[in-house]
């Protein structure tokens, strides 16, 4: 049911451009963005989706060295999720 309002759902094929447009995303309305991680044990496929119910972003991957950058993403997303101060330039500084 959520994709029938969505303008566009993107799979992004690269993670430089995955990790920018993410971050990007978040900081544009904070209070609507969800991220979700999804593995499937069967295919080992990892899948990180942020989305704000407008734009929906997609990045899968089967390899182990794209976890952690995955995990390190998370992890900053979630930071600033939690954080009590400003989110204009945090996510440029680290």
């Amino acid at each position: 049911m959520v994709a029938e309002y969505m303008d566009y759902e993107q799979m992004l094929t690269t993670w430089e451009e995955f990790a920018r447009a993410a971050e990007k995303l978040y900081l544009t309305d904070p209070m609507k963005v969800r991220v979700v991680l999804k593995y499937r044990h069967c295919d080992g496929n990892l899948c990180m989706k942020v989305t704000d119910d407008a734009v929906c972003l997609q990045y899968k991957t089967d390899q182990a060295q794209d976890v952690k950058k995955i995990e390190k993403l998370h992890g900053k997303l979630m930071r600033l999720m939690v954080s009590k101060e400003s989110h204009s330039g945090a996510m440029e500084t680290d």
